[in-house]
């Protein structure tokens, strides 16, 4: 089983910063992957929220941790 975690962020430097955190608090090793998430219908680049994308092939990550990482970022964790 194959697990991805999705965890959204209102703007590119909290992605960035959640990021690096995954790697502080739950020594992820593979970096994850950010995205630029534009919102449907808006052409402004500011409303765009960012991805963080990390892929956990061993659901070794909690999703209530991810989401409250997440939640400090003022994002939220996407459910499955």
């Amino acid at each position: 089983m194959n697990l991805r975690h999705v965890l959204v962020l209102p703007d590119r430097d909290a992605a960035e910063e959640v990021a690096e955190e995954l790697a502080a608090r739950f020594g992820i090793t593979e970096e994850p992957q950010l995205f630029r998430d534009a919102l449907a219908g808006e052409d402004d680049a500011e409303d765009a929220q960012w991805l963080v994308v990390l892929e956990d092939p061993e659901g070794r990550y909690e999703p209530a941790a991810l989401d409250a990482l997440a939640e400090e970022h003022e994002g939220w964790l996407e459910a499955p």
